[in-house]
């Protein structure tokens, strides 16, 4: 559920890109997080995570262009 400042209300555990802290309950507007993670520990990891993605998904690409 997205709150009037924009925020979301919903649950799960985010990884706030700007100040680079985990946030669960109070959230940041929807734009400067990564997220929902299962748990705190997953979110601290969420860039790692994403450059993981990333870089499976650059090589998929490569692979399929070949």
């Amino acid at each position: 559920m997205v709150a009037a400042d924009g925020s979301d209300q919903g649950g799960g555990w985010y990884f706030n890109v700007i100040s680079k802290k985990v946030e669960h309950h109070d959230r940041s507007k929807s734009s400067d997080l990564l997220g929902p993670y299962p748990d705190e520990a997953t979110a601290r990891r969420a860039l790692e995570i994403t450059r993981e993605r990333t870089e499976k998904a650059d090589a998929e690409d490569a692979a399929w262009e070949d």
